[in-house]
C-alpha cells in the first residue's frame, strides 16, 4: 500500500509539473507579445503598392530598376552569354570570406582605373560584399568597431537605407546640405559650409555619381573643390557608387569624382554594386574596397572586413561573382557591357529629355530644367 501510495504521488507530482509552463512564469506563446509590426519600407512599400494595384495603367516609382518599353526586366546579353560559359563548368563550393578573388580584382579597376597604381601596390583591402548595402553594412560595421568615437555626415536627402544601415551599425549620424529644393540643384554653399564646420577628420558618405534620390551631382570642378576642403580638414571620404555607368553611358567618366579624390592623395572607401550596371539586381554581387598606406596595412583591413563578414553570412554568394568576373575578365565580353550599359544610359537620358519636353509642351508653369541637368554636369 505504502508503495502504491508513492507512485500514485509521483504520477501526481509528474503531471503537476507537466501541467505548469516549462520557462518559469512566462506561456510560450507571449515570448513576442511586446513585437510591434515594422513600418513600411519608404522604397520597397511602394512596390507592394503597385503589385496589389488592379490598375492597368499603373506606374512603378519605387526600386530603381531598369525596364523595357513593355515594364519588363531586362537581362543583357553579356550577362546571358558569361552564363552560357558558366554552366557546367565548375562546382558549387563556398567562396572564401572575401569572395571572388578574380572579381574583386576586375572590380578594383573600374573604380580605381586600369592601371591604378594603388592596386599594383596593393595599397587597397577589397572585399566581395553583398551588392552595395552589404559593402556599406559591412563599412559602418568596420567603422564603428575601429573608430567608435566617430559619427558619420550623411547628405540631406540620401538613399533611405543609408540611415538605416549606420544606425543599426550604431554608428551616429550627422547630416549635410545637399539638395536645394528651391533651385532644386546642388546646394554647393550649404555643403561646403558643413564639411568645413565638421569636426577634424570626420567621416562623410558620398554619393559618386547619379545622386539617390534627387540625380543632382557636382560638376568636376565642384568635386575638386570638395576634395581639396576634404584634404584640408583631414576627413574620409566614403563613396557609394550604386550607378556606374548609368549616370552618363560610360564607368570611368562616372567614377572621375573618386579619381579626383585619389588624385589628391586621399584616402578613402568605396562601395560598388553590379545591381544597375549589369542588371545583377538578385544576384547581389558588389565590393567594399578601403584605401591604406601600404600593403601590409591593406592585408591587415582586409582581414578585419573577413572576420566581420564570418559572423554576418560567412562567405558570399558564388554565381553573381562568376558571372562578373567572367564579363569583365573576358575582352570581347566587357566591350558588349559597354555597349549595353550605354544603350540604357542613353535611353534613359533620352526618356528623361521626352519627359520634360512634353510637361513643357502641355504648359505646366513650373522650370523642369532639373529633370535633364543631371546628364551634363560632369
Amino acid at each position: 500500500m505504502a508503495m502504491m501510495a508513492m507512485t500514485i504521488r509521483n504520477s501526481a507530482s509528474r503531471r503537476t509539473m507537466m501541467s505548469r509552463p516549462i520557462f518559469g512564469s512566462r506561456s510560450m506563446s507571449s515570448w513576442w507579445k511586446n513585437v510591434e509590426p515594422a513600418p513600411k519600407d519608404p522604397i520597397l512599400g511602394v512596390t507592394e503598392a503597385f503589385l496589389a494595384d488592379p490598375s492597368p495603367d499603373k506606374v512603378n516609382v519605387g526600386v530603381g530598376a531598369y525596364r523595357d518599353d513593355n515594364g519588363k526586366p531586362v537581362v543583357l546579353d553579356c550577362v546571358r552569354e558569361a552564363e552560357r560559359r558558366i554552366a557546367g563548368t565548375s562546382f558549387m563550393e563556398y567562396l572564401p570570406m572575401g569572395g571572388s578573388v578574380k572579381m574583386v580584382e576586375e572590380t578594383l579597376k573600374l573604380a580605381y582605373g586600369d592601371n591604378s597604381q594603388f592596386i599594383k601596390d596593393k595599397r587597397i583591402a577589397a572585399v566581395q560584399s553583398l551588392s552595395g548595402t552589404g559593402a556599406c553594412r559591412l563599412f559602418a560595421d568596420f567603422q564603428n568597431r575601429f573608430c567608435p568615437a566617430s559619427q558619420i555626415y550623411i547628405p540631406v536627402p540620401t538613399w533611405s537605407n543609408h540611415h538605416n544601415i549606420w544606425r543599426d551599425a550604431q554608428v551616429p549620424q550627422k547630416t549635410y546640405h545637399y539638395y536645394h529644393p528651391e533651385t532644386k540643384g546642388l546646394d554647393f554653399k550649404g555643403l561646403m559650409d558643413d564639411v568645413k564646420n565638421a569636426p577634424e577628420g570626420s567621416f562623410f558618405l558620398l554619393h559618386a555619381c547619379a545622386h539617390n534620390p534627387t540625380g543632382v551631382d557636382p560638376t568636376e570642378e565642384q568635386w575638386r573643390e570638395i576634395s581639396q576642403l576634404f584634404k584640408a580638414k583631414k576627413h574620409f571620404a566614403f563613396f557609394d557608387m550604386a550607378y556606374q555607368g548609368f549616370a552618363s553611358g560610360d564607368p570611368a567618366r562616372d567614377a572621375k569624382s573618386i579619381r579626383i579624390f585619389l588624385e589628391d592623395g586621399q584616402h578613402i572607401g568605396i562601395s560598388q554594386s553590379y545591381a544597375k550596371n549589369m542588371g545583377l539586381y538578385g544576384q547581389r554581387v558588389g565590393c567594399l574596397s578601403v584605401l591604406c598606406e601600404d600593403e601590409k596595412q591593406a592585408v591587415t583591413v582586409k582581414s578585419q572586413l573577413q572576420q566581420l563578414a564570418r559572423p554576418m553570412y560567412s562567405n558570399p554568394p558564388l554565381h553573381g561573382a562568376q558571372i562578373v568576373s567572367t564579363i569583365l575578365g573576358d575582352p570581347e565580353l566587357k566591350s558588349l557591357w559597354l555597349k549595353e550599359v550605354k544603350i540604357m544610359a542613353d535611353r534613359i537620358i533620352g526618356m528623361r529629355t521626352t519627359l520634360r519636353d512634353s510637361l513643357e509642351k502641355l504648359g505646366s508653369p513650373l522650370s523642369w530644367e532639373h529633370v535633364t541637368k543631371q546628364e551634363i554636369n560632369y
